[in-house]
């Protein structure tokens, strides 16, 4: 390495890149900053993320019909149905989160479909909410309250209204 200066060349000194028998060292990286990178910074998760990961891992569970009250699935269609009308609301519709630093609780109101054991639905969905929620956002769920605001009978009309465009 040569450094040009006023008063002519300077020859920087031969710096000794052998290891000698420290060859340990050969494979090794160098870490910069030291320390764990996960340890550099903070991550903050919103409770609408984890409301829609909750929200969309409840609707899969066989036995699930809709999620929240019937009034807000009103509400929801409708706002669906109107140009530029938000569809991500759907996801989170029926789901509340309260989400700390490394911990989170959810609440879900769900509607099941008549004839399937609502025990074995609420069981279903907190196993299936738990683990989508956790291992996506690496927080730990303390609890899943479940509360069943309705039973969907086979000849029940759908709640949605009807569309006048044909």
């Amino acid at each position: 390495m040569t450094d040009m200066t006023e008063g002519g060349s300077v020859r920087a000194p031969e710096t000794d890149k052998t290891l000698g028998d420290s060859g340990a060292r050969r494979g090794q990286s160098t870490r910069r900053g030291g320390g764990d990178p996960a340890g550099r910074g903070r991550t903050t998760i919103a409770d609408g993320v984890v409301e829609k990961i909750a929200g969309l891992a409840a609707r899969d569970v066989v036995g699930v019909h809709a999620m929240g009250s019937g009034i807000s699935r009103t509400f929801g269609a409708m706002r669906e149905r109107v140009p530029g009308g938000s569809s991500s609301k759907s996801a989170t519709r029926g789901v509340k989160a309260e989400v700390g630093e490394v911990q989170t609780a959810l609440d879900l109101e769900i509607v099941v479909d008549y004839g399937v054991s609502i025990a074995d639905v609420a069981k279903d969905v907190r196993e299936n909410v738990i683990a989508a929620v956790e291992r996506m956002t690496g927080l730990e769920v303390v609890e899943v309250n479940i509360a069943v605001s309705d039973v969907k009978l086979p000849d029940e009309e759908e709640d949605e209204p009807e569309t006048r465009l044909q």
